[in-house]
């Protein structure tokens, strides 16, 4: 059950260290924390020092060698302030970790960082705004609500509606110049107005309807009956009523068409032979192989019902701490980068997406926030299972996952000759991190699924 959240949570988790400075906390609503951190002059020492050193290795000093200058010669002659700086910058770098560590905080995103006080030989001040990792109290396992898993039955329809598509799929075509009859394909061009106005997306070239499958709007099919190839016709026809496109629902449209070409359409006789075109010993044999499939593909939406339930059970039960905006930001981002790449799968871009549904992008990631809110709560409850339970991945496990990623790539002949640059590329530590994130959702899922289902038992 892919949980994308669960990778965007996981923040620096520090090991506490010495405490060297002064830190005041401050707790701020959804889930942030201010912290202020001082230095004393003495413990920004060090940073001015390695500025100098920085400084002086860019900049010729007269007399020294570079990066070799004291500090008082740079800070005379390189400008006090701007050595200050470059040392606060390194002293930020160089504790906000520790102060982290001190308070054991568990962040997400990179602190938010305000310089408050930087003057010579007094302390350095400055402001890191943080956001937490939400606290959740989990409800009780035992008192999860779910419908049993279901079991699975296969209708002896069901199999004969996949064999026939299957008949449909390798159908012959012939073209024809008789009139177009009832389970002829029909090739035409067709304009749609509405009002005499042309419909957006009411135009199409060389469409192909196969009369009787009810592809169309009703009445459509009906209309192109008798018709013969370069006839033309016109025909009003209304939108059902509960027509997808809820501008056009209902409404009284004119189609203008014109037909350029008719195909007879011959199916495949369903015999052993079929059966072996397809790869399989004989009819009965392709029979049991479309059987099994549609039982998989049943499991497989059974365990994901069961999934999204438990989910869903825990998300209503469970009490968030208030969610940082940035989580929920992060989460709508990925939603539309995920919908901008399944638009491009399908040859479409997201601007005249935007404009079919006639909204901005921030109106359309403001349509995501709920559902964006959901992803991020189950990415949280999935990590504060997986850590209650000390579910962890085991690096065999992450190198299977690997070896099992790569091993897919080769079967595409679009990677082919670059193996070894992925090879090397799902390998990395990064890889290998995100791979046991899998790895630790999926086991956490499984945990989750056999605990309920076991009480339910």
């Amino acid at each position: 059950m892919p949980i994308s959240i669960i990778h965007a949570i996981i923040g620096k988790h520090y090991e506490l260290k010495h405490n060297f400075m002064k830190i005041n906390k401050t707790d701020l609503p959804k889930s942030q924390m201010e912290l202020i951190i001082e230095l004393s002059h003495d413990e920004l020492m060090p940073y001015l020092e390695d500025a100098a050193r920085e400084v002086s290795t860019q900049k010729k000093i007269e007399g020294f060698r570079p990066g070799k200058a004291p500090l008082d010669v740079v800070l005379k002659q390189s400008g006090e302030m701007y050595v200050y700086q470059i040392a606060a910058s390194k002293a930020i770098d160089g504790t906000i970790d520790k102060a982290l560590a001190e308070n054991e905080l568990e962040i997400i995103d990179q602190p938010k960082i305000e310089v408050q006080k930087l003057a010579p030989n007094n302390p350095f001040t400055f402001k890191a705004t943080v956001a937490l990792v939400p606290n959740i109290e989990l409800c009780d396992l035992s008192k999860i609500k779910i419908k049993p898993k279901q079991e699975i039955k296969i209708e002896e329809k069901e199999i004969t509606k996949v064999l026939a598509d299957l008949q449909k799929m390798r159908a012959k075509e012939t073209l024809t110049d008789k009139k177009a009859e009832k389970e002829d394909k029909v090739e035409l061009n067709f304009n749609t107005f509405v009002d005499n106005v042309p419909i957006e997306g009411g135009q199409a070239q060389k469409h192909q309807v196969v009369l009787g499958s009810n592809q169309m709007i009703p009445g459509f099919e009906d209309n192109l009956l008798g018709l013969s190839k370069d006839e033309e016709k016109e025909f009003k026809l209304n939108f059902p009523k509960e027509y997808h496109a809820k501008h056009l629902a209902g409404k009284e449209a004119t189609f203008k068409i014109k037909v350029t070409g008719i195909y007879k359409v011959e199916m495949a006789e369903l015999n052993d032979e079929f059966g072996k075109e397809l790869g399989l010993k004989d009819l009965a044999g392709l029979k049991s192989n479309v059987e099994m499939n549609i039982k998989n593909e049943k499991e497989q939406k059974e365990n994901q019902r069961i999934e999204l339930d438990i989910i869903n059970e825990l998300i209503e039960k469970s009490t968030f701490e208030e969610l940082p905006d940035v989580l929920i930001e992060q989460e709508t981002h990925k939603m539309l980068h995920e919908l901008e790449e399944n638009l491009s799968r399908q040859s479409m871009k997201m601007e005249d997406y935007l404009k079919h549904l006639k909204k901005t992008e921030s109106e359309l990631r403001l349509d995501f926030t709920q559902d964006g809110i959901k992803r991020v709560k189950t990415g949280l409850l999935i990590r504060h299972i997986a850590k209650k339970e000390k579910i962890q991945a085991d690096p065999k496990d992450v190198d299977a996952e690997v070896e099992k990623t790569i091993a897919s790539y080769k079967m595409h002949p679009q990677y082919s000759g670059k193996t070894d640059e992925l090879e090397k590329n799902l390998n990395t530590e990064n890889a290998r991190h995100y791979f046991s994130n899998v790895i630790i959702n999926r086991k956490t899922v499984q945990f989750l699924k056999d605990t309920v289902l076991q009480e339910k038992k």
